[in-house]
């Protein structure tokens, strides 16, 4: 088996895990949620099979779904991340995406910092427009977008410090 696969099954395993036990239990204020699990699809191989990051964006979704009693809020966002991910990697990245060059989980840098906030942005969105699926709760749709991303942002970038790998 290639080691990168085990390396996503782990991170997929991992982090849905990690959502499900302590941020799932975890709210601010009653409706803010930092949702982590994310870091799996932003952190998949540049390189990597397209179909098989659409698969296991689904499944992530899915199963966020099944332990949020959520009605397939997660695995809509999580594809929309997923189809999104080569335009946000475009915009952030440049020339570099082109020749794969990138390693999210490196230090931060303003690129990696906006190809974090707009995909947890576009996430986001995506997941609040069709939880509440009404125009007349604009400014709540807004409200819990920012904030749940500045909370998410906070958590991944705590993560990639946490499981970076240390340079001998």
């Amino acid at each position: 088996m290639n080691s990168t696969l085990l390396v996503n099954v782990f991170r997929f395993i991992l982090l849905l895990a990690v959502q499900i036990v302590i941020f799932n239990n975890m709210t601010f204020l009653g409706f803010i949620m930092p949702l982590p699990y994310l870091l799996f699809i932003l952190l998949y191989p540049v390189n990597g099979n397209k179909s098989g990051l659409l698969l296991a964006s689904f499944l992530l979704g899915l199963t966020m779904d099944f332990f949020s009693n959520s009605g397939g809020i997660h695995a809509t966002a999580c594809l929309v991340l997923a189809n999104f991910r080569p335009y946000i990697f475009k915009f952030s990245f440049g020339v570099s995406y082109e020749y794969q060059t990138i390693k999210i989980n490196d230090s931060l840098t303003p690129e990696r910092f906006s190809f974090l906030l707009l995909a947890v942005l576009i996430h986001h969105t995506t997941m609040f427009i069709l939880e509440a699926f009404q125009v007349s709760f604009l400014w709540d749709i807004l409200l819990r977008t920012l904030l749940s991303t500045i909370f998410t942002i906070i958590s991944c970038i705590i993560i990639i410090y946490l499981i970076k790998p240390t340079k001998r």
